[in-house]
């Protein structure tokens, strides 16, 4: 499984400032992790990546294969439902654990994997924009005032 380490100044001073302050941020990290697992299935919904840039479209070659253009839908429909988080008190990772789901955030060469029938593109789908940090912040201010 590939990792996506997301790294906002602000978003991490937050935290830090909350720990060093002895608070449990395990409760806060659960709420953003549903939120970023909430996010992510949108972006997949939209088929953009974090910062709003459309997915390249499926090549003719992936079309005729597929009998469609639907990008990464898959026969299945799995990957768009399969994301998943885990909480702890000082950190929160989302993603999914699905054998291919790396391969089609990051893409990837026939000539690197010589099982598939041309190149991938990269479709992001895990990751972070400005909005999503806005949200982060926000949950972490929610806790402070409860």
């Amino acid at each position: 499984m590939g990792t996506i380490n997301v790294n906002s100044g602000e978003v991490e001073c937050a935290i830090q400032n909350l720990i060093n302050k002895g608070n449990d941020l395990t409760a806060p990290m659960k709420s953003i992790g549903e939120e970023m697992v909430n996010r992510t299935q949108q972006r997949f919904r939209d088929k953009e990546v974090p910062d709003g840039t459309p997915w390249k479209d499926n090549s003719p070659v992936t079309k005729a294969r597929k009998g469609h253009g639907r990008v990464l839908e898959g026969e299945s429909k799995e990957l768009a439902k399969q994301f998943s988080y885990s909480a702890a008190s000082d950190s929160v990772e989302w993603g999914s654990l699905m054998v291919y789901a790396a391969m089609q955030n990051y893409g990837g060469t026939k000539a690197e994997f010589p099982h598939l029938w041309g190149d991938i593109p990269g479709r992001e789908f895990i990751g972070m924009n400005d909005d999503d940090g806005d949200e982060v912040l926000g949950i972490l201010a929610d806790h402070l005032s409860v």
